[in-house]
């Protein structure tokens, strides 16, 4: 058997068995007074060993709280959230969504796997293929446990408005500091279309200020005792759109940008931000407007159009931008 189809038939494997876990999990979840592992195997076609096999891996493997008594297996109550009924345009919706978050996310994602799993199961044919392919490509990617742990802690934290104790690494950018370890009240977990990544939006008590960590820098996490209530008036969603993707804890700037000709109406046929407002130009070019949190996330964009793109205002975006270019036509020219 060549590689592509021994990985072939390994992906098959992997998709088979979160399938067949489903259909145990939804067995129990309709069984709250439990129900035996030969009528499990009964009603999936598998043998008994297979169903004692599968209910193991359920709890170790997917933390599925599985309980046992006197030959008869359950799911604690709570386990499952309430089914959805979705019609086929909404099902479409959830789909693109579960696509653009398979895209953003370079981690494996235990949770991300058994939600496709299940999302398949309500969506046509056609569809369900898709998100087949889908969980395929994220069983494949290397687990990484202590961002899977992690993950779910701020998840059961954000969920309950419980206060998660944190231990973050701050110096990627800059060796010189130190590990932070600081206590967070959870607002927002949200994914980045620009980092693929995801990022805790909350207030860190250590600095009295709503701060953005990468969850991937956080080395350790763990629920405490205490609680809170969110802030009056706040709407974390909301306040995303101050965002040019998930920093919204910076001053707001005006940024003002020409566009040449050769891809303005690339530009203009996009809206990259709730505020965006465009001219177009005599000589074909457009200047777009817009007001961000920071500049740190739009300057990436801006740097991304290369030569087409100039930074009218603000001057300290513009000095910004100016000297990355020089910097990367420096290290062109010596080459």
């Amino acid at each position: 058997m060549d590689d592509f189809s021994a990985t072939k038939e390994r992906l098959s494997a992997k998709w088979d068995r979160a399938a067949r876990y489903l259909k145990v999990a939804t067995i129990l979840h309709a069984h709250p007074d439990g129900i035996s592992a030969q009528a499990i195997a009964d009603q999936i076609g598998v043998s008994k060993r297979t169903v004692y096999r599968d209910l193991v891996a359920m709890e170790q493997d997917a933390d599925l709280p599985v309980w046992q008594d006197k030959g008869r297996w359950g799911l604690e109550a709570g386990a499952f959230l309430p089914p959805l009924a979705l019609t086929l345009h909404e099902a479409m919706t959830l789909f693109l969504a579960a696509r653009v978050l398979a895209k953003t996310s370079d981690e494996h994602d235990t949770e991300l796997i058994g939600a496709f799993v299940k999302l398949a199961q309500i969506l046509p044919p056609v569809l369900a293929e898709h998100i087949r392919a889908t969980v395929d490509a994220v069983a494949d990617t290397p687990r990484n446990e202590r961002f899977t742990r992690v993950f779910r802690v701020l998840t059961e934290a954000w969920a309950n408005r419980r206060v998660v104790a944190i231990e973050y690494d701050a110096g990627v950018y800059d060796s010189s500091r130190e590990m932070r370890r600081t206590r967070v009240r959870p607002y927002l977990i949200e994914p980045s279309a620009l980092t693929h990544a995801l990022y805790l939006i909350g207030y860190d008590e250590e600095r009295k200020a709503r701060r953005t960590f990468k969850v991937e820098r956080i080395l350790g996490a763990s629920q405490t005792p205490a609680t809170f209530e969110p802030e009056p008036g706040a709407a974390p969603a909301t306040e995303l759109k101050r965002a040019w993707d998930v920093i919204v804890d910076q001053p707001l700037e005006t940024v003002v940008l020409r566009f040449s000709p050769a891809v303005a109406r690339r530009v203009a046929e996009t809206r990259w931000h709730p505020t965006q407002q465009l001219e177009e130009q005599s000589d074909g070019s457009v200047v777009w407007h817009g007001r961000v949190a920071g500049f740190h996330e739009i300057r990436i964009w801006i740097l991304g159009w290369g030569a087409e793109a100039e930074v009218l205002e603000p001057e300290g975006l513009r000095s910004q931008v100016a000297e990355e270019l020089r910097r990367a036509a420096a290290r062109y020219e010596g080459r």
